[in-house]
């Protein structure tokens, strides 16, 4: 799943045409990251 993630984020940079463009991106995959980080918390 992580490395689906990754995937997912670098293609998401790699299609990005502006700096706001990227800062969305980013922003996309820190909260996806964020909350698969908590479901692994909740499930410990």
């Amino acid at each position: 799943m992580t490395r689906t993630l990754a995937l997912l984020a670098l293609l998401g940079l790699a299609a990005c045409e502006t700096i706001e463009g990227a800062g969305r991106d980013l922003e996309t995959a820190g909260e996806a990251i964020t909350e698969e980080a908590q479901e692994t918390q909740a499930g410990m």
